[in-house]
């Protein structure tokens, strides 16, 4: 079930306009590349990677808790209907 409700989030739900952040990111990652070691660019890197995947977690966890409220409310009210 949580596979397509992926697969619904996935399709439904908008990217949110980032353009002005992603430019943010973009400098800074230039900024970073300038500065420090190589060692130290892939540690930051893996940290915004880890960061990236959590944000994307808890958007999809929001939209499947999302959906699950509206099916029970959903159900409820057709339960109450049918009352």
């Amino acid at each position: 079930m949580n596979e397509t409700l992926k697969s619904l989030h996935d399709r439904f739900y908008p990217p949110l306009p980032l353009a002005e952040y992603e430019q943010e990111v973009e400098t800074c990652h230039h900024q970073l590349i300038e500065r420090l070691e190589k060692p130290e660019r892939k540690l930051v890197l893996r940290i915004i990677d880890a960061k990236d995947k959590i944000a994307e977690a808890q958007s999809l966890d929001s939209f499947l808790c999302g959906f699950h409220l509206a099916w029970r409310l959903a159900r409820s009210v057709v339960t109450s209907y049918k009352s």
